[in-house]
Protein backbone atom coordinates (compact mmCIF):
# COMPACT_ATOMS: atom_id res chain seq x y z
CA UNK A 1 0.00 0.00 0.00
CA UNK A 2 1.25 3.46 -0.85
CA UNK A 3 1.50 6.26 1.65
CA UNK A 4 -0.33 9.53 1.25
CA UNK A 5 -0.98 12.82 2.86
CA UNK A 6 -4.23 12.73 4.82
CA UNK A 7 -6.48 15.74 4.61
CA UNK A 8 -9.06 17.29 6.85
CA UNK A 9 -12.76 17.49 6.18
CA UNK A 10 -13.83 21.11 6.16
CA UNK A 11 -17.27 22.20 7.23
CA UNK A 12 -19.37 25.30 6.74
CA UNK A 13 -17.93 28.70 7.61
CA UNK A 14 -14.62 27.21 8.80
CA UNK A 15 -13.60 26.25 5.25
CA UNK A 16 -11.33 29.20 4.42
CA UNK A 17 -9.67 29.43 7.83
CA UNK A 18 -8.85 25.73 7.93
CA UNK A 19 -7.75 25.16 4.32
CA UNK A 20 -4.07 26.04 4.56
CA UNK A 21 -3.46 24.00 7.70
CA UNK A 22 -5.41 21.06 6.32
CA UNK A 23 -2.95 20.50 3.49
CA UNK A 24 -0.31 19.62 6.07
CA UNK A 25 -1.95 18.42 9.23
CA UNK A 26 -5.74 18.29 8.97
CA UNK A 27 -8.32 20.25 10.93
CA UNK A 28 -9.83 19.50 14.28
CA UNK A 29 -13.59 19.17 14.61
CA UNK A 30 -15.34 22.39 15.51
CA UNK A 31 -16.57 20.84 18.75
CA UNK A 32 -13.31 19.12 19.68
CA UNK A 33 -13.08 15.34 19.67
CA UNK A 34 -10.10 15.03 17.31
CA UNK A 35 -9.24 15.59 13.69
CA UNK A 36 -11.42 14.81 10.68
CA UNK A 37 -10.05 13.34 7.44
CA UNK A 38 -11.75 13.28 4.06
CA UNK A 39 -11.13 11.21 0.93
CA UNK A 40 -12.59 10.67 -2.54
CA UNK A 41 -12.40 7.18 -4.08
CA UNK A 42 -11.15 7.78 -7.63
CA UNK A 43 -10.20 4.19 -8.51
CA UNK A 44 -12.18 0.98 -8.02
CA UNK A 45 -11.13 -2.43 -9.31
CA UNK A 46 -12.20 -5.98 -8.59
CA UNK A 47 -9.27 -7.45 -6.65
CA UNK A 48 -7.79 -10.00 -9.06
CA UNK A 49 -4.53 -11.71 -8.09
CA UNK A 50 -2.51 -12.71 -11.17
CA UNK A 51 0.71 -14.69 -11.56
CA UNK A 52 3.19 -14.17 -14.44
CA UNK A 53 2.30 -17.48 -16.10
CA UNK A 54 -1.40 -17.57 -15.17
CA UNK A 55 -0.94 -20.50 -12.81
CA UNK A 56 -4.19 -19.55 -11.06
CA UNK A 57 -6.06 -20.56 -14.25
CA UNK A 58 -4.53 -23.94 -15.20
CA UNK A 59 -7.27 -24.66 -17.77
CA UNK A 60 -6.82 -21.28 -19.42
CA UNK A 61 -9.14 -18.29 -19.56
CA UNK A 62 -12.89 -18.70 -19.43
CA UNK A 63 -14.69 -19.43 -22.68
CA UNK A 64 -16.56 -16.40 -23.98
CA UNK A 65 -20.10 -16.26 -25.28
CA UNK A 66 -18.99 -16.00 -28.93
CA UNK A 67 -16.74 -19.03 -28.66
CA UNK A 68 -19.49 -21.12 -27.12
CA UNK A 69 -21.96 -20.02 -29.80
CA UNK A 70 -19.50 -20.72 -32.62
CA UNK A 71 -18.66 -24.20 -31.33
CA UNK A 72 -22.36 -25.03 -31.22
CA UNK A 73 -23.03 -24.20 -34.88
CA UNK A 74 -23.20 -26.92 -37.51
CA UNK A 75 -20.33 -26.83 -40.07
CA UNK A 76 -22.70 -25.96 -42.92
CA UNK A 77 -24.03 -22.96 -40.99
CA UNK A 78 -20.49 -21.81 -40.20
CA UNK A 79 -19.66 -21.98 -43.90
CA UNK A 80 -22.74 -19.95 -44.78
CA UNK A 81 -22.01 -17.24 -42.20
CA UNK A 82 -18.37 -16.88 -43.26
CA UNK A 83 -18.54 -17.56 -47.01
CA UNK A 84 -16.60 -20.77 -46.52
CA UNK A 85 -14.25 -19.18 -44.02
CA UNK A 86 -13.23 -16.23 -46.19
CA UNK A 87 -14.97 -13.48 -44.18
CA UNK A 88 -15.89 -12.69 -40.61
CA UNK A 89 -19.57 -13.02 -39.73
CA UNK A 90 -21.31 -9.63 -39.85
CA UNK A 91 -20.66 -8.08 -36.45
CA UNK A 92 -24.22 -7.05 -35.65
CA UNK A 93 -25.68 -10.34 -36.85
CA UNK A 94 -23.05 -12.35 -35.01
CA UNK A 95 -23.67 -10.57 -31.72
CA UNK A 96 -27.43 -10.95 -31.97
CA UNK A 97 -27.22 -14.62 -32.90
CA UNK A 98 -24.61 -15.45 -30.26
CA UNK A 99 -26.54 -14.02 -27.33
CA UNK A 100 -29.94 -15.26 -28.57
CA UNK A 101 -28.75 -18.84 -28.53
CA UNK A 102 -31.44 -20.37 -26.33
CA UNK A 103 -33.46 -23.22 -27.92
CA UNK A 104 -36.29 -20.80 -28.67
CA UNK A 105 -34.08 -17.81 -29.34
CA UNK A 106 -33.91 -16.79 -25.68
CA UNK A 107 -31.38 -14.17 -24.59
CA UNK A 108 -29.02 -16.29 -22.47
CA UNK A 109 -28.10 -13.40 -20.16
CA UNK A 110 -31.75 -12.93 -19.22
CA UNK A 111 -32.65 -16.62 -19.36
CA UNK A 112 -29.39 -18.25 -18.18
CA UNK A 113 -30.97 -21.62 -17.53
CA UNK A 114 -32.22 -21.93 -21.13
CA UNK A 115 -28.87 -23.43 -22.18
CA UNK A 116 -26.25 -25.58 -20.49
CA UNK A 117 -22.80 -24.17 -21.10
CA UNK A 118 -19.60 -26.00 -20.11
CA UNK A 119 -18.59 -25.31 -16.50
CA UNK A 120 -17.02 -21.89 -16.05
CA UNK A 121 -13.23 -21.95 -15.78
CA UNK A 122 -12.71 -20.54 -12.31
CA UNK A 123 -9.61 -19.67 -10.30
CA UNK A 124 -7.93 -22.77 -8.89
CA UNK A 125 -4.95 -21.04 -7.28
CA UNK A 126 -4.62 -20.76 -3.53
CA UNK A 127 -3.71 -17.04 -3.28
CA UNK A 128 -5.98 -14.01 -3.39
CA UNK A 129 -6.32 -10.45 -2.24
CA UNK A 130 -9.06 -9.93 0.33
CA UNK A 131 -9.84 -10.35 4.01
CA UNK A 132 -10.93 -13.13 6.37
CA UNK A 133 -14.57 -12.07 6.48
CA UNK A 134 -16.07 -14.91 8.52
CA UNK A 135 -13.22 -15.48 10.97
CA UNK A 136 -12.88 -19.12 9.90
CA UNK A 137 -9.59 -20.14 8.30
CA UNK A 138 -10.76 -23.74 7.90
CA UNK A 139 -13.49 -22.96 5.35
CA UNK A 140 -15.92 -25.30 7.11
CA UNK A 141 -18.53 -22.56 7.43
CA UNK A 142 -19.94 -20.48 10.27
CA UNK A 143 -23.39 -19.10 11.14
CA UNK A 144 -22.66 -16.33 8.60
CA UNK A 145 -20.99 -18.45 5.90
CA UNK A 146 -21.34 -21.68 3.93
CA UNK A 147 -18.51 -24.21 3.54
CA UNK A 148 -16.04 -23.05 0.91
CA UNK A 149 -12.37 -23.19 -0.06
CA UNK A 150 -10.38 -20.33 1.43
CA UNK A 151 -7.39 -18.53 -0.07
CA UNK A 152 -4.26 -17.24 1.57
CA UNK A 153 -3.14 -13.65 1.05
CA UNK A 154 -0.01 -12.82 -1.01
CA UNK A 155 1.88 -12.36 2.29
CA UNK A 156 0.69 -15.73 3.62
CA UNK A 157 -2.27 -14.84 5.84
CA UNK A 158 -4.81 -17.74 5.87
CA UNK A 159 -8.59 -17.66 5.67
CA UNK A 160 -9.01 -15.12 2.84
CA UNK A 161 -12.59 -15.03 1.48
CA UNK A 162 -13.03 -13.84 -2.13
CA UNK A 163 -15.43 -15.91 -4.20
CA UNK A 164 -16.01 -13.09 -6.70
CA UNK A 165 -12.33 -13.43 -7.61
CA UNK A 166 -12.76 -17.20 -7.94
CA UNK A 167 -15.63 -16.60 -10.41
CA UNK A 168 -14.21 -13.69 -12.44
CA UNK A 169 -10.44 -14.10 -12.03
CA UNK A 170 -10.01 -16.26 -15.15
CA UNK A 171 -12.26 -14.09 -17.31
CA UNK A 172 -10.40 -11.84 -19.74
CA UNK A 173 -12.40 -8.65 -19.16
CA UNK A 174 -11.69 -8.53 -15.43
CA UNK A 175 -7.98 -9.27 -15.59
CA UNK A 176 -5.10 -6.78 -15.70
CA UNK A 177 -5.72 -4.29 -18.50
CA UNK A 178 -8.97 -6.07 -19.35
CA UNK A 179 -11.47 -3.76 -21.01
CA UNK A 180 -14.15 -4.03 -18.34
CA UNK A 181 -12.07 -2.70 -15.44
CA UNK A 182 -9.90 -0.23 -17.36
CA UNK A 183 -12.79 1.34 -19.23
CA UNK A 184 -14.93 1.63 -16.10
CA UNK A 185 -12.18 3.53 -14.27
CA UNK A 186 -11.70 5.78 -17.28
CA UNK A 187 -15.41 6.60 -17.40
CA UNK A 188 -15.49 7.44 -13.70
CA UNK A 189 -12.52 9.75 -14.17
CA UNK A 190 -14.09 11.45 -17.21
CA UNK A 191 -17.68 11.75 -15.98
CA UNK A 192 -17.20 12.06 -12.18
CA UNK A 193 -20.09 9.60 -11.73
CA UNK A 194 -20.33 6.91 -9.05
CA UNK A 195 -17.74 8.42 -6.70
CA UNK A 196 -17.63 7.33 -3.05
CA UNK A 197 -16.62 9.85 -0.38
CA UNK A 198 -15.09 8.72 2.92
CA UNK A 199 -14.96 10.77 6.11
CA UNK A 200 -13.03 9.73 9.21
CA UNK A 201 -13.86 11.63 12.41
CA UNK A 202 -12.53 11.63 15.96
CA UNK A 203 -8.91 11.05 14.92
CA UNK A 204 -6.60 11.78 17.86
CA UNK A 205 -3.53 10.05 16.42
CA UNK A 206 -3.00 9.05 12.78
CA UNK A 207 -0.62 6.31 13.83
CA UNK A 208 -2.63 4.54 16.52
CA UNK A 209 -6.16 5.40 17.60
CA UNK A 210 -8.49 2.81 19.11
CA UNK A 211 -11.77 4.61 18.32
CA UNK A 212 -12.71 6.58 15.19
CA UNK A 213 -15.91 6.80 13.13
CA UNK A 214 -15.92 6.25 9.37
CA UNK A 215 -18.78 7.46 7.15
CA UNK A 216 -19.35 6.54 3.50
CA UNK A 217 -21.24 8.88 1.15
CA UNK A 218 -22.14 9.26 -2.50
CA UNK A 219 -20.64 12.34 -4.11
CA UNK A 220 -23.18 14.91 -5.30
CA UNK A 221 -23.73 14.60 -9.06
CA UNK A 222 -22.89 18.23 -9.82
CA UNK A 223 -19.35 18.11 -8.42
CA UNK A 224 -16.63 17.17 -10.90
CA UNK A 225 -13.22 15.60 -10.33
CA UNK A 226 -10.57 18.26 -11.10
CA UNK A 227 -7.63 17.07 -13.22
CA UNK A 228 -4.09 18.18 -13.95
CA UNK A 229 -2.50 18.44 -17.41
CA UNK A 230 -1.96 14.66 -17.45
CA UNK A 231 -5.63 14.00 -16.62
CA UNK A 232 -4.73 12.73 -13.13
CA UNK A 233 -7.24 13.59 -10.41
CA UNK A 234 -6.05 16.43 -8.20
CA UNK A 235 -6.11 16.00 -4.42
CA UNK A 236 -7.62 18.43 -1.91
CA UNK A 237 -10.75 19.28 -3.93
CA UNK A 238 -14.07 20.03 -2.20
CA UNK A 239 -17.05 17.72 -2.75
CA UNK A 240 -20.60 17.76 -1.46
CA UNK A 241 -22.37 14.65 -0.22
CA UNK A 242 -25.41 13.48 -2.17
CA UNK A 243 -28.80 13.62 -0.46
CA UNK A 244 -30.07 10.31 -1.90
CA UNK A 245 -31.07 8.31 1.21
CA UNK A 246 -30.29 4.94 -0.42
CA UNK A 247 -26.55 5.43 -0.18
CA UNK A 248 -24.14 5.62 2.72
CA UNK A 249 -23.42 4.21 6.13
CA UNK A 250 -21.30 4.69 9.24
CA UNK A 251 -18.84 2.26 10.79
CA UNK A 252 -16.76 2.16 13.93
CA UNK A 253 -13.06 1.86 13.30
CA UNK A 254 -9.54 2.16 14.58
CA UNK A 255 -6.08 3.09 13.31
CA UNK A 256 -3.38 0.46 13.84
CA UNK A 257 0.21 1.24 12.86
CA UNK A 258 -1.02 3.92 10.48
CA UNK A 259 -3.72 1.80 8.79
CA UNK A 260 -7.41 2.56 9.24
CA UNK A 261 -9.54 -0.56 9.82
CA UNK A 262 -13.34 -0.54 10.06
CA UNK A 263 -15.81 -2.87 11.70
CA UNK A 264 -18.28 -4.66 9.39
CA UNK A 265 -21.36 -2.73 8.23
CA UNK A 266 -24.16 -3.35 5.75
CA UNK A 267 -24.09 -0.56 3.19
CA UNK A 268 -25.19 0.43 -0.30
CA UNK A 269 -22.52 2.28 -2.29
CA UNK A 270 -22.80 4.03 -5.65
CA UNK A 271 -21.16 2.36 -8.65
CA UNK A 272 -20.71 3.55 -12.22
CA UNK A 273 -18.76 2.03 -15.06
CA UNK A 274 -19.19 1.02 -18.70
CA UNK A 275 -22.29 3.22 -19.03
CA UNK A 276 -23.88 1.39 -16.09
CA UNK A 277 -25.22 2.93 -12.88
CA UNK A 278 -25.72 0.30 -10.19
CA UNK A 279 -26.14 0.48 -6.42
CA UNK A 280 -23.56 -1.88 -4.93
CA UNK A 281 -25.19 -3.80 -2.05
CA UNK A 282 -22.55 -4.99 0.45
CA UNK A 283 -23.07 -6.92 3.69
CA UNK A 284 -20.45 -7.02 6.41
CA UNK A 285 -18.27 -4.57 4.47
CA UNK A 286 -14.87 -3.65 5.93
CA UNK A 287 -12.14 -1.28 4.77
CA UNK A 288 -8.39 -1.01 5.22
CA UNK A 289 -6.74 2.30 4.31
CA UNK A 290 -3.38 3.89 5.27
CA UNK A 291 -3.79 7.27 6.96
CA UNK A 292 -0.43 7.98 8.56
CA UNK A 293 2.19 8.90 5.97
CA UNK A 294 2.50 12.33 4.38
CA UNK A 295 3.80 13.54 1.04
CA UNK A 296 2.03 11.15 -1.34
CA UNK A 297 -0.67 12.26 -3.75
CA UNK A 298 -2.63 9.01 -3.88
CA UNK A 299 -3.06 5.95 -1.66
CA UNK A 300 -4.20 2.40 -2.28
CA UNK A 301 -6.61 0.64 0.04
CA UNK A 302 -9.06 -2.24 0.09
CA UNK A 303 -12.79 -2.67 0.60
CA UNK A 304 -14.05 -6.21 1.23
CA UNK A 305 -17.36 -7.77 2.19
CA UNK A 306 -20.20 -9.89 0.90
CA UNK A 307 -21.93 -8.72 -2.28
CA UNK A 308 -25.63 -9.54 -2.39
CA UNK A 309 -26.11 -12.41 -4.87
CA UNK A 310 -29.04 -10.83 -6.71
CA UNK A 311 -27.14 -7.56 -6.88
CA UNK A 312 -24.11 -9.34 -8.38
CA UNK A 313 -26.28 -11.01 -11.02
CA UNK A 314 -27.91 -7.67 -11.86
CA UNK A 315 -24.39 -6.33 -12.46
CA UNK A 316 -23.53 -9.20 -14.85
CA UNK A 317 -26.80 -8.80 -16.79
CA UNK A 318 -26.26 -5.07 -17.26
CA UNK A 319 -22.85 -5.84 -18.76
CA UNK A 320 -24.38 -8.06 -21.45
CA UNK A 321 -23.35 -5.65 -24.20
CA UNK A 322 -19.71 -6.33 -23.22
CA UNK A 323 -19.90 -10.06 -23.93
CA UNK A 324 -17.49 -9.78 -26.85
CA UNK A 325 -14.92 -7.42 -25.34
CA UNK A 326 -15.15 -9.02 -21.89
CA UNK A 327 -15.25 -12.61 -23.17
CA UNK A 328 -17.63 -14.11 -20.61
CA UNK A 329 -20.61 -16.45 -20.50
CA UNK A 330 -23.72 -15.37 -18.60
CA UNK A 331 -24.98 -18.95 -18.07
CA UNK A 332 -21.54 -20.05 -16.88
CA UNK A 333 -21.32 -17.21 -14.35
CA UNK A 334 -24.92 -17.81 -13.22
CA UNK A 335 -24.24 -21.46 -12.38
CA UNK A 336 -20.90 -20.71 -10.74
CA UNK A 337 -22.20 -17.90 -8.54
CA UNK A 338 -24.99 -20.07 -7.15
CA UNK A 339 -22.58 -22.93 -6.49
CA UNK A 340 -19.89 -20.74 -4.91
CA UNK A 341 -22.00 -18.29 -2.86
CA UNK A 342 -20.47 -18.38 0.61
CA UNK A 343 -22.10 -15.67 2.75
CA UNK A 344 -25.29 -15.09 4.74
CA UNK A 345 -27.19 -18.42 4.57
CA UNK A 346 -30.94 -18.18 4.12
CA UNK A 347 -32.46 -19.26 7.46
CA UNK A 348 -35.04 -21.47 5.72
CA UNK A 349 -33.11 -23.05 2.85
CA UNK A 350 -29.57 -22.83 4.19
CA UNK A 351 -28.35 -21.61 0.78
CA UNK A 352 -25.97 -18.68 0.90
CA UNK A 353 -27.26 -15.39 -0.48
CA UNK A 354 -24.03 -13.44 -0.98
CA UNK A 355 -20.54 -13.72 -2.45
CA UNK A 356 -17.37 -12.72 -0.64
CA UNK A 357 -15.60 -10.00 -2.60
CA UNK A 358 -12.67 -7.61 -2.42
CA UNK A 359 -11.98 -4.39 -4.30
CA UNK A 360 -8.77 -2.42 -4.60
CA UNK A 361 -9.47 1.29 -4.19
CA UNK A 362 -7.43 4.40 -4.94
CA UNK A 363 -8.20 7.55 -2.99
CA UNK A 364 -7.12 11.18 -2.85
CA UNK A 365 -7.41 13.53 0.14
CA UNK A 366 -10.56 15.63 -0.15
CA UNK A 367 -12.63 18.29 1.59
CA UNK A 368 -16.21 17.19 2.28
CA UNK A 369 -19.25 19.43 2.64
CA UNK A 370 -22.37 17.76 3.94
CA UNK A 371 -25.70 17.40 2.23
CA UNK A 372 -27.42 14.65 4.18
CA UNK A 373 -26.04 12.35 6.85
CA UNK A 374 -26.09 8.61 6.03
CA UNK A 375 -28.59 6.65 8.06
CA UNK A 376 -26.20 3.77 8.67
CA UNK A 377 -28.92 1.33 7.57
CA UNK A 378 -28.55 -0.59 4.31
CA UNK A 379 -31.30 -0.03 1.74
CA UNK A 380 -30.92 -2.99 -0.63
CA UNK A 381 -32.02 -2.81 -4.22
CA UNK A 382 -35.12 -4.91 -4.87
CA UNK A 383 -33.69 -7.32 -7.41
CA UNK A 384 -34.66 -10.88 -8.24
CA UNK A 385 -32.65 -13.65 -9.81
CA UNK A 386 -33.49 -14.39 -13.43
CA UNK A 387 -36.29 -16.85 -14.13
CA UNK A 388 -37.87 -18.22 -17.25
CA UNK A 389 -40.57 -15.56 -17.14
CA UNK A 390 -38.25 -12.57 -16.58
CA UNK A 391 -38.43 -9.87 -19.23
CA UNK A 392 -35.83 -7.29 -19.99
CA UNK A 393 -36.27 -3.98 -18.23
Amino acid sequence: MNAFQGNATLRGSGLAACAAAALLAGCGNAGGGGESLGFAVIGWRTAVYETPFMDECPEGLAQGNDELWWKGIEPKERARLTADGTIEPVTGTRRAMSVLRGPKGEDVCWHPTSVKDPPLRVVEGDTSYGLDLDGDASGQGTPMSCPHVNFKSPDGQPGIDNQVYRILGCTYGWRHHGYIEDNANGERRDTSHGIVLIEVTGVDDRRNDDAVEVAFYKKANGDTLPKDSKADILPHATYRTDTTPRYGGKAKGRIVEGVLETDPIDVTLPFYGNLTHLPLVMKGMRMQLPVDQQGERFVQGMIAGYQDLANFWDFIQRYEYLLVTGQFSCPGIYVAMNELADGYPDPQTGKCTALSAAFNIRVVPAFIEHGAEPSGVVKPVQTQLASATEVRR
